[in-house]
């Protein structure tokens, strides 16, 4: 699907690859409604668009929030006119501990956000978008949602699901108008690790900053997101430990695992 012309709610707005894929899409000619749970990082947003600043609107939302998101279709609209297109971009890491370690409220924290978020914004847009001539469903996952992470497992288990989700929605809307997308970027410069509000001493294997691995800029990424999109592809690998990943975990499962926990095992503070 062409973005040009197209009104696309981007999710995560406030800040990395959100915020870029917001700015990269008006400048290619979309309108965008960039959602975020942090007024102050959408104001940064937008007051770095550079030209039609018009194409933007912004929408101050928790995507774990069922109601509030069922309501946000009718305001983009209001907005907009139209919506053709959802990437739902915004997620979360876990603190970066052993699942016997981890509490259940970071548990369900973690999986509201990345997984129940994706679900709400799917579920309530999908009406609107299939009452289009073309639409388009982008899911963002994780390197980590298909090839395990010690100390962050529960992330990986909230991002393997948003993949399979998304797949079977592909197989779901193969004879309609709506295109669908899953993203499993790898390591990328940008703030998930803050914005999580996780305190890590040295930076976690996942798309937060990471020097065990090469990290792809948050511009970079959002623009191999954007250019999925237009050549409607099933699925999108962001940066060279991404793909490399994906397959050594195909060829190699155990393999590949064991060779994760060598490289961040020194991250993982000692069981309690």
């Amino acid at each position: 699907m062409h973005i040009a012309n197209k009104v696309i709610v981007v999710t995560g707005g406030g800040s990395g690859i959100g915020r870029q894929l917001v700015l990269r899409l008006i400048e290619q000619g979309a309108r965008v409604a960039a959602v975020d749970l942090k007024e102050d990082l959408l104001r940064e947003t937008a007051s770095l668009v550079q030209t039609h600043p018009e194409r933007l609107s912004i929408h101050v939302l928790n995507v774990a929030d069922r109601a509030a998101v069922e309501k946000l279709p009718e305001q983009v609209i209001a907005a907009h006119g139209a919506v053709d297109g959802i990437i739902n971009n915004a997620g979360i890491i876990q603190p970066f501990v052993r699942v016997n370690d981890l509490p259940y409220e970071a548990i369900e924290r973690v999986l509201n956000v990345n997984l129940y978020g994706v679900i709400y914004m799917t579920k309530a847009f999908l009406p609107f978008l299939l009452q289009r001539p073309e639409a388009h469903v982008v899911n963002v996952s994780s390197m980590g949602g298909f090839f395990p992470v010690p100390g962050q497992s529960v992330y990986g288990a909230s991002k393997a699901a948003v993949k399979l989700m998304t797949e079977g929605l592909y197989a779901e809307l193969l004879e309609t108008n709506v295109h669908v997308t899953v993203v499993f970027p790898g390591a990328t410069a940008t703030s998930i690790t803050q914005n999580s509000g996780v305190e890590i001493s040295r930076p976690a294997a996942t798309e937060s900053s990471n020097s065990n691995f090469p990290q792809t800029s948050a511009e970079d990424a959002a623009q191999t997101i954007i250019d999925g999109m237009e050549a409607n592809k099933f699925q999108v690998f962001i940066g060279k430990d991404s793909g490399m990943m994906n397959i050594l975990y195909r060829l190699n499962p155990l393999r590949a695992t064991r060779f994760m926990y060598s490289r961040m095992k020194d991250l993982l503070p000692k069981s309690s």
